[in-house]
């Protein structure tokens, strides 16, 4: 990870807190009452996960679309193409109940890291794109579980 520029590493990492907040109080009776009482019933367990989920899916999409700015012709077109997926996987996928909707995230999330890789791999994304995403993308993974099985 000392590859990855200090200040890309530092916001992405930050950008876990709502995942980790919400499996924090999927598992903690304590912290969910308090998230409750100070925060309110958006901000805790499942809700916070899956809103927050959709959202950075969505934000993703315009990171994509920032990277397909870089090609043209064809390339350029497909990137355009390509960028909206995850933005539209959210939309259409997510919502139908917590266990499905963090399933359905999960894959998005999967997805996106594919995408990832074809934006990288055709010099798009920064040389370090890929380092960053995987750890994210393993670690989102792992905290939507919560709403699975906890």
């Amino acid at each position: 990870m000392t590859q990855i520029p200090r200040s890309a590493l530092v916001l992405g990492l930050s950008g876990l807190i709502p995942f980790l907040w919400g499996a924090v109080t999927l598992v903690s009776d304590g912290a969910a009452l308090w998230g409750q009482q100070t925060l309110g019933p958006r901000f805790i367990g499942p809700h916070i996960s899956l809103a927050y989920g959709t959202i950075i899916l969505s934000f993703m999409s315009g990171v994509l679309w920032g990277f397909a700015t870089r090609a043209e012709g064809r390339r350029a077109a497909m990137g355009y193409a390509l960028s909206v997926v995850p933005a539209l996987w959210a939309f259409f996928f997510v919502g139908g109940g917590a266990a499905s909707s963090a399933i359905f995230l999960i894959v998005g999330f999967t997805g996106l890291l594919v995408l990832d890789w074809v934006f990288w791999k055709q010099g798009l994304a920064p040389w370090w794109w890929m380092q960053l995403r995987i750890l994210l993308t393993g670690i989102v993974a792992i905290l939507l579980l919560f709403v699975i099985y906890a």
